[in-house]
C-alpha cells in the first residue's frame, strides 16, 4: 500500500516539474520573439483601395487611363498627435521623380491633410464644375487626384510647391509659342489662406494646366470655326494622363513644352517668331514702286545691244543684297539681275531676273505687326496637323504652290502644283495615298455638273460631246459626266488616288502652259502635278521599290483601259497652308493669303467669341459627293417613251452614252475638283 502511495507521489512530482518547465520554456520563446514581433509592419485598420492610375505610362497623354472610384474612405484620417511634430517636407519632395510604374501615388503632408479633406469633399461634391467645366471634366479629374489619395499636386505646407512655381513660370512665357498666357492664369497664394481657398487654388492652377495642354495639343481654335473645308484628326489630350506627366517629371516646364507640335517646321516657326517680334530681318527699309527693271540683250537687225536700265532704287537694292559696288550707280546690272532671279527662284516666283511688282512685294515683305500675326496663324495650323507625319509622306503647301516627297525628314523631290481657285480652294486635310491610276476616267464631281455643266448643257446640248464628255442617266434620275481615258483627258494620263471626303487628289493636266505663272490656283480643288511621270515614278520607288517602276515603263502603260497600281503600304499626304515657312536655307518665307485663311483664323483668335473658340460648330455638309437627280428620261436614262424631259427642255435627244468598261481597284469613281 506505502509502495501504491509512493509511485502516486512520484507521478505528481514529474509531471508538475513538466507543466512548470513548459510554462517556463514558453515565457522564454516569447521573450526571444518579442523584438521581431516589433518590427514587423502590421497592417493599417483602414480599407484604402489601391490607386487607379498606377499602371499608366505617362508618355502616351492622348490614351484613357483605366478610371478608379472615388471613395470618401481613401483619404487617411488625420493623424492624432501628442506633441507638436517637426515641420515636414512636402509630399512633392519624394512624388516629383518619375515613378518606376508611372503611378503618382503619394500622401500629403500633415500641414495639407486639412487641405486634402475639403478639396476631396469639394471636388465629390461638384464645387468645382464651374472651373472644370462640367461634370465630365471632374470625373477625369477626380480619378487622377483619387489615385494619390487627394494629396495637392501644386500645394505643399501651404505654399506653392517647386513644381508649381516652375509650371506657373512657364504659362507665363506661352506668348513664345503664339498663346496668350492670360488665358492660363495660375492662382497667388498668400500666407494663412483657408483650406477651402487654398483647395480651390489648387483646382485652378490643374485647370489652367489642362487648358494649355488641350490648346497646345488640339489648337487654340478649332478648325471647324476657319472653314468647312478642314478636316483633321486631332490629337486630343486626356487630363489624367498630362497631369500624370507633369506628377511624374522631374522638370515641369520642360513637361509642358513637351505638349506642343513637335514638327521641325513649328520649331522653325517659333524661332522666327522671337525673331520677327525683336524686329531682326524684317525691319528694312520699304524700297519703293516703280517700272518694270530688267537686264539682257535685244536684237535689232544685226545689232546686238545690251539693255541698260537706270533706276534710283538700284542702290537700295543691292544693298538688300549685300551687292558691293561702286556709290551712287544706278545701273540694274547683269549681278543685280542675277541675284534677282536667284531671290525670285526661292520665292517661288518664275526667275526672269527682273524686278517686277511682286517681285518687289516679296522683297519689302509685310510689316513687323503683319509678320508676327502670319506667324502665329502658321503655328496654330501645325496644331491640327498629325504630330507624326510619317517615315514617308507627301506634304503640299497650297501657298507656295509646291509638293514634297519627304522620307525620314529628308527631301526626296519637289514639283510645282496648280490648285484650287479662290472660290473652289483645296481642302486642308491628312489623308493616305493607296493606289495610283494610270488612264484614269474623269467622273465630274456633281457640284461640277450641277454649277456648271447642266447650265452649259441648257445653253447647247451638245456642249459636253464636243469637249470629249459623256452624260447618261439611271433610272433614279441620277445624272453622270464623265470622260473616257486619253490625251484629252482632264486628268492627264495618271491620277494620285488619296481617298477623302472632298473628293480631290492629284493628277495630270493637258494644260502645262500653267506652271509657268507665279501663282497658280486654278483648279476646282485638285492638285495639278508639274510632272506626273515622275511623281509616279519616286512614288512607286518609295511604295514598291522592288518592281522597278519608272517614268519610261508608266509612259508605255498609256492607253484606253485604267491600270491601277496598288501600294502595299499606304503613304500619308498632308494637305497644309503654310502661308510662312523657314526654306532649306533657314530663311523665313511669307506667301500671299490666297483663300484668306490666315485672315479668317486671326478674326477668330482676336474676336469677341475667341473664348469658346476651341469649342467644334457644325458645318453644314458640302453637296460635292450627292449624286445630281434630274427627272428620269431627262438624259436618255429609262424614263420611258414619249417625248423625254430632254426634249422639252433642250430641244434634242442625246445619243445613250456607253458605260465605262470596268475598273479594279479602289475608289473606282473619286470625283475631280
Amino acid at each position: 500500500m506505502r509502495s501504491v502511495r509512493f509511485e502516486h507521489l512520484l507521478a505528481g512530482t514529474a509531471i508538475a516539474l513538466a507543466l512548470a518547465l513548459t510554462s517556463y520554456a514558453d515565457s522564454a520563446f516569447a521573450q526571444s520573439e518579442a523584438p521581431i514581433t516589433v518590427a514587423v509592419p502590421m497592417p493599417e485598420s483602414a480599407d484604402l483601395p489601391p490607386p487607379s492610375l498606377k499602371d499608366i505610362a505617362p508618355a502616351d497623354i492622348t490614351a484613357k487611363p483605366e478610371a478608379a472610384p472615388a471613395k470618401p474612405e481613401a483619404v487617411p484620417a488625420k493623424p492624432e498627435v501628442a506633441a507638436p511634430a517637426p515641420a515636414q517636407k512636402p509630399a512633392e519632395s519624394t512624388s516629383s521623380a518619375p515613378a518606376s510604374t508611372g503611378s503618382t501615388f503619394t500622401t500629403a503632408s500633415v500641414a495639407d491633410t486639412a487641405i486634402v479633406e475639403k478639396f476631396r469633399d469639394q471636388l465629390a461634391a461638384g464645387k468645382f464644375d464651374r472651373i472644370l467645366g462640367g461634370k465630365k471634366e471632374r470625373a477625369t479629374v477626380q480619378a487622377f487626384y483619387s489615385s494619390r489619395d487627394f494629396a495637392p499636386l501644386w500645394i505643399a505646407d501651404g505654399r506653392l510647391s517647386e513644381r508649381a512655381k516652375a509650371a506657373a513660370a512657364y504659362l507665363a512665357g506661352v506668348d513664345a509659342d503664339g498663346l496668350d498666357p492670360s488665358e492660363y492664369p495660375t492662382p497667388q497664394i498668400k500666407s494663412g489662406m483657408e483650406p477651402e481657398a487654398l483647395a480651390e487654388a489648387e483646382i485652378k492652377f490643374t485647370d489652367a494646366v489642362l487648358t494649355f495642354a488641350r490648346h497646345a495639343m488640339s489648337g487654340r481654335v478649332h478648325y471647324s470655326r476657319v472653314a468647312a473645308d478642314i478636316i483633321y484628326d486631332l490629337a486630343k489630350p486626356d487630363p489624367a494622363n498630362v497631369l500624370v506627366r507633369v506628377a511624374n517629371a522631374k522638370d515641369a516646364a520642360a513637361a509642358l513644352d513637351s505638349l506642343n507640335p513637335p514638327q521641325p517646321q513649328y520649331q522653325a516657326l517659333k524661332a522666327k517668331l522671337a525673331a520677327a517680334r525683336k524686329g531682326t530681318d524684317v525691319e528694312k527699309p520699304i524700297i519703293p514702286s516703280g517700272p518694270v527693271l530688267k537686264y539682257g540683250k535685244e536684237k535689232k537687225g544685226k545689232d546686238v545691244k545690251e539693255i541698260v536700265m537706270e533706276d534710283p532704287r538700284v542702290p537700295a537694292l543691292r544693298e538688300r543684297f549685300g551687292i558691293k559696288d561702286a556709290d551712287g550707280d544706278t545701273t540694274y546690272d547683269k549681278t543685280l539681275s542675277h541675284t534677282i532671279a536667284k531671290f525670285q527662284k526661292e520665292q517661288g516666283i518664275n526667275a526672269t531676273g527682273q524686278l517686277t511688282q511682286a517681285t518687289l512685294d516679296a522683297i519689302n515683305g509685310p510689316k513687323r505687326e503683319k509678320t508676327v500675326d502670319i506667324i502665329i496663324a502658321n503655328m496654330e495650323r501645325w496644331r491640327w496637323v498629325p504630330r507624326d507625319l510619317g517615315h514617308t509622306y507627301v506634304m503640299v503647301n497650297i501657298p507656295d504652290y509646291t509638293l514634297r516627297v519627304m522620307r525620314d525628314g529628308k527631301l526626296v523631290w519637289k514639283t510645282k502644283i496648280v490648285v484650287g481657285k479662290p472660290n473652289l480652294p483645296t481642302p486642308l486635310l491628312t489623308a493616305e495615298m493607296k493606289f495610283i491610276t494610270v488612264n484614269p476616267t474623269w467622273n465630274v464631281p456633281p457640284s461640277i455638273i450641277q454649277n456648271e455643266y447642266l447650265p452649259a448643257l441648257q445653253a447647247d446640248p451638245q456642249a459636253m460631246e464636243r469637249i470629249g464628255l459623256k452624260v447618261e442617266q439611271d433610272r433614279d434620275g441620277n445624272v453622270r459626266i464623265w470622260q473616257p481615258p486619253g490625251d484629252r483627258n482632264a486628268l492627264g494620263r495618271i491620277r494620285f488616288n488619296f481617298p477623302n471626303k472632298f473628293l480631290v487628289y492629284q493628277h495630270d493636266t493637258p494644260d502645262k502652259h500653267l506652271f509657268a505663272h507665279d501663282k497658280r490656283a486654278y483648279s476646282h480643288g485638285c492638285m495639278r502635278v508639274q510632272d506626273p511621270l515622275k511623281y509616279g515614278e519616286v512614288i512607286l520607288g518609295l511604295a514598291l521599290p522592288n518592281e522597278n517602276y519608272t517614268a519610261d515603263r508608266l509612259q508605255k502603260m498609256f492607253g484606253g483601259s485604267e491600270i491601277n497600281i496598288n501600294f502595299p503600304q499606304n503613304i500619308p499626304v498632308h494637305l497644309t497652308y503654310q502661308s510662312a515657312f523657314v526654306d532649306d536655307a533657314g530663311n523665313l518665307q511669307i506667301r500671299d493669303d490666297v483663300y484668306g485663311r490666315d485672315a479668317r483664323l486671326l478674326a477668330v483668335l482676336k474676336g469677341s467669341d475667341r473664348k469658346m473658340a476651341d469649342i467644334a460648330i457644325d458645318r453644314p455638309k458640302g453637296s460635292s459627293s450627292a449624286p445630281v437627280k434630274m427627272p428620269p428620261g431627262t438624259f436618255g436614262g429609262g424614263g420611258g417613251g414619249g417625248v423625254s424631259f430632254f426634249d422639252r427642255l433642250f430641244g434634242g435627244t442625246p445619243e445613250p452614252a456607253p458605260k465605262p468598261r470596268a475598273r479594279v481597284g479602289a475608289n473606282d469613281r473619286p470625283g475631280s475638283r
